[in-house]
This record gives structure tokens, sequence and C-alpha cells, in this order.
């Protein structure tokens, strides 16, 4: 009787399905909810939670400090956004080219960087933007005669060091999200365009970006939530949560810094459920303005 149950047509699909159903309900469903009722409540370890309503979500509006995070999260987003995409389709395009030699060589070289864990990385790029005359980025600016340069202690050459970390970590990996979409394009589509007299330019913006749109949505969007949600290069390259008048502080680490530094539990909650509202408000934005809602016209 179970046999023929589970084998039925009808029921074997809900079985499939139902390993994913339970670890989403456990590992997002419940803690999002769990979240969203902590942001109503003060919370700390050791007290019994009492409930304050909107003083969380209220106190958040007028919280400078807080503010300061959201601007430093979207700005990093913003140029990473501007650096991890066009960048990397151009290098995908380059390595797919018939001509490109030591193709499987680039691909490795520019992907390596994503293997390294994010606290080595963290920790060279911090030497290697230091104050000292002898850093690597100073060395390198004295040539020109530029003298040393306290980047992790002003908030534009902080920032630069950042997107530097961003973009050397992540570019490879982008690439080969390109390289992915590049091979699904026909040869056949360059060859015909190529006998129309189609120049190189006009190939890759009348056929190869077009062709490239679904892959390009894709690495925007988690692009966004990525930029959203940095907090380790951030620690890393200031050896801690407490950059110079918060130049490095971001929206996940105010969460951290309310919620584990200072125990202020629901307080945090509230910083991640604003921090999730900003993150769909901006991808579903992007999404509906690509065009990826609507449905496709019959043919």
């Amino acid at each position: 009787m179970i046999k023929k149950f589970l084998y039925s047509q009808k029921v074997a699909p809900y079985v499939f399905v139902l390993p994913f159903v339970l670890v989403f309900l456990m590992f997002w469903v419940y803690p999002l909810a769990n979240s969203v009722g902590m942001s109503f409540q003060k919370v700390t370890l050791g007290q019994e939670p009492a409930w304050i309503g909107f003083d969380n979500y209220g106190k958040l509006m007028g919280d400078g400090v807080f503010l300061k995070a959201v601007i430093n999260s979207a700005v990093y987003m913003v140029l990473t956004l501007v650096i991890l995409i066009p960048f990397p389709m151009l290098f995908a395009v380059l390595i797919n080219t018939k001509f490109m030699w030591g193709r499987e060589f680039f691909k490795s070289s520019f992907f390596f960087p994503a293997l390294t864990s994010v606290v080595v990385a963290g920790t060279i790029f911090r030497l290697m933007f230091g104050e000292m005359e002898g850093s690597l980025i100073n060395s390198f600016l004295g040539w020109f005669g530029v003298d040393p340069v306290k980047f992790l202690k002003g908030q534009a050459t902080g920032m630069i060091a950042l997107v530097a970390l961003a973009t050397w970590r992540w570019t490879g990996v982008n690439m080969l999200y390109f390289l992915s979409g590049l091979k699904s394009i026909p040869e056949e589509y360059y060859e015909a365009a190529s006998i129309d007299g189609a120049s190189r330019f006009q190939r890759f913006t009348k056929i190869t970006m077009p062709l490239l749109k679904p892959t390009t949505i894709y690495v925007l969007t988690i692009s966004i939530y990525a930029g959203l949600a940095m907090f380790i290069e951030s620690m890393m390259l200031w050896n801690g949560n407490n950059s110079p008048k918060n130049i490095g502080l971001t929206i996940v680490g105010y969460l951290y810094r309310q919620g584990i530094e200072k125990n202020n539990l629901g307080y945090a909650a509230a910083v991640g459920i604003v921090l999730l509202v900003i993150t769909m408000a901006i991808n579903l934005t992007q999404l509906a303005f690509t065009g990826m809602f609507k449905k496709e016209e019959e043919a």
C-alpha cells in the first residue's frame, strides 16, 4: 500500500519536492518569521523579551550611524556593479574568441582569487593599502612622486580599497558566468552577420549583448545582493568592525555591532528586516525594469 502510494504519479512529484520544502521552511521561513517578531521586541540575552512595537524601526530612522552604513553599502554596491558586470563580460568575449591562446590558463588565473579565503585576501589587501611608505600601493605611487596615502583612514580611499578587493576576488567568477552564456549562442548567428558585412562591434551589440541578457540579469541580481550584504571584507580590511569615523561600516556590519557586540538583538533584527526590504525592493525593481516578469508572447 505504501509502495503504491509513493509510486503514484500524483504523489511522486510532491515526494521529490518535500526535502526542499522542509529545508526552505526550517532554514528560511522560520528564521525570517522569528526575526520579524524579534524586530518588534526588546531582546537581550539573559532577559525576558519585551514588546515595544515599532520603537526599533523608529529609532533606526533617526540613527545617523545606520544611515552612514546604508550609504556605504549603497555606494559599494553601485561601484561593484559598474566594474563587475561590463569588464567580466568583455573578458569573457575576449577569451571566447577563436584566436585566443592560453584560454584555460587565463580562465584559471581569473578564477583563482575566488578560491582564496576572504580572511586571507582581506589581510593581504590591508597590508597592500597600508599607510606606511613601504606598503605596496604607496611604493608604487612613490615612483611617480606621490606622497604616502592613508588609504584606510579616508572615506574615498577606503572605498577604493574595498572595491579593489571585490574586483580582485569576483571578476573571474562573473567572467565564467558570461562564458557560460556565450556557449549557448549559436555560432551560425555570427557567421550570418559576418556574411552581411557586420563589424565586430556590431556583432557584439546586436547579437552578443541581447542574447546574454538572461546571464547579465542573473549576475546583476546576485551582485546587488552581494554588494548590500558585504561585511567580512570590510571587517578584515580594517581589522575589526570599527573603522575610522565608520568609513567602512556596512549594513551587515551595523547589524553585527548591535546584535553581537552590544547584545541588542531586537534592534539588530530590525536592521536585518530593513536590509531584506531594501534588497528585495532594488532587485524586484530591476527585474521588472528589465522585463523578466513579462510573459513571452505566443508565436
